[in-house]
C-alpha cells in the first residue's frame, strides 16, 4: 500500500481571499497603464516601453477550469502538462523565432512560508486581524512585527518546495538563471531553505524593494534595516540591491496602497526584468541574454504575487501559504 504523502501547502479560505478581492481594481488598474502607455522620462524614453501577456497550454493554473482553491502544486509536478524537456524546447523555439523586440520568459512566482502574523490570523481570525492585531507587534504571547521569522510550518513548507524542486530537476526541470526575492525576511528565508544546495553558488539571489508586500498600515509588512538584512543574507551569497535604504522610509511614508499601486510596482519590476535583455544601442532583444535568462524566480508575498497575475492578465489564482506558481509570459516591446 502507498504511503500517504501530507503536503503543507494547502490553499485557504484567507488565501483565496488574497486571490480574488477587489477585481474592480484590475479594471482600474487597465485603464491607468493604458492611459499612460505614450509618457517619457527626462531623456524622452517610454516609461512602460514593455507589454505582457500569458502564453498558455503549458500549466494547468491557467485553465480555467482548475479549482485553485482545491489544487495543489507540489502534489500535481508543479501544474506542469509535459516532460520539462518538452518545455524547454518550446520555449527555446518561441524565443528562437521571436521578433527582435520580443521576449518569452517562464517566471516561478514563490510565496513565503508562513511567518507569525499568519499565525496571528490563524489565532484571532481575519475580522480581528483587520481591526486590532494588524497595527501591533505582540498579544503577550507570539511577536509577529516587524518583520516576522518564519514559523516552525513556513519552515516546513519551505523544506517542502525543496524536495519538490529536487524531484523536479532530477526529471530535467531548469535551475532559474536569476532569482529576486523580497527584503522582508519571511520571503529570504524561504528562498534560503527552497533553494539550499539546488541552486548554483555563482548565482546570487538579489534583494530588492520592488517585489515586498502590499503596504496597507500591517505591521508585519514593514522590514528590517539595511545593515540587519545585509547581516543575515550577504552570507548567503544575496546581493542587496541599492533601492533598499538603511530605514524603512517605504513603509513609513507611504499611504496605503491599492492593488493598482502595487500593480504599477510590479509592473517596474517586470520592465527592467526584460529590459536586461534589451541591447540599447542595437535598440533590440539580444538573443544571447534572451535565451540565457529564459527561467526566472521570485520570493515574495500573497499581493505581490496577485499584482504579477493582474499585470499579467492571468486568471485568479489561490497561491497557499508557501506556495508557487509557474506562468509563461510573452513580453513585447514598442520603439521608444
Amino acid at each position: 500500500m502507498a504511503e500517504k504523502v501530507v503536503s503543507y501547502l494547502i490553499p485557504t479560505d484567507e488565501d483565496y481571499r488574497d486571490a480574488h478581492q477587489d477585481a474592480s481594481e484590475e479594471l482600474v488598474y487597465r485603464k491607468k497603464i493604458s492611459a499612460v502607455a505614450e509618457e517619457r522620462d527626462a531623456t524622452n524614453k517610454l516609461i512602460y516601453p514593455w507589454s505582457f501577456e500569458i502564453v498558455q497550454g503549458f500549466f494547468r493554473q491557467d485553465d480555467e477550469d482548475t479549482k485553485d482553491l482545491e489544487f495543489n502544486y507540489s502534489l500535481e509536478s508543479m501544474g506542469r502538462k509535459e516532460e520539462w524537456s518538452e518545455i524547454i524546447t518550446k520555449i527555446k523555439k518561441l524565443n528562437d523565432e521571436a521578433d527582435d523586440n520580443q521576449s518569452y520568459k517562464v517566471l516561478f512566482l514563490a510565496r513565503h512560508g508562513q511567518g507569525y502574523h499568519n499565525l496571528c490570523v490563524s489565532k484571532y481570525g481575519l475580522e480581528q486581524w483587520d481591526t486590532h492585531w494588524n497595527v501591533l507587534s505582540t498579544d503577550g504571547e507570539i511577536v509577529w512585527a516587524p518583520d516576522p521569522m518564519l514559523t516552525d510550518l513556513g519552515i516546513s513548507q519551505a523544506k517542502e518546495n525543496h524536495r519538490l524542486w529536487e524531484t523536479e530537476i532530477q526529471k530535467g526541470a531548469p535551475i532559474p538563471s536569476k532569482f529576486y526575492v523580497s527584503p522582508l525576511q519571511r520571503s529570504c528565508h524561504t528562498l534560503l531553505y527552497t533553494w539550499d544546495q539546488l541552486k548554483p553558488e555563482s548565482v546570487h539571489p538579489i534583494v530588492t524593494e520592488i517585489l515586498r508586500e502590499k503596504v496597507t498600515g500591517n505591521l508585519c509588512d514593514k522590514r528590517s534595516p539595511r545593515a540587519v538584512i545585509k547581516e543575515r543574507f550577504e552570507k548567503h551569497g544575496f546581493v542587496v540591491g541599492d533601492n533598499i535604504t538603511e530605514e524603512d522610509h517605504f513603509f513609513d511614508s507611504q499611504p496605503k496602497e491599492t492593488l493598482v499601486d502595487h500593480a504599477f510596482r510590479v509592473n517596474n519590476f517586470l520592465q527592467h526584468l526584460f529590459d536586461e535583455d534589451f541591447d540599447a544601442n542595437k535598440r533590440v532583444v539580444d538573443p544571447q541574454k534572451r535565451s540565457e535568462s529564459a527561467f526566472i524566480s521570485t520570493t515574495s508575498h500573497a499581493g505581490t504575487i496577485r499584482a504579477f497575475l493582474t499585470v499579467l492578465k492571468h486568471r485568479h489564482f489561490t497561491i497557499s501559504t508557501g506556495g508557487m506558481i509557474p506562468v509563461v509570459v510573452k513580453a513585447t516591446r514598442r520603439t521608444d
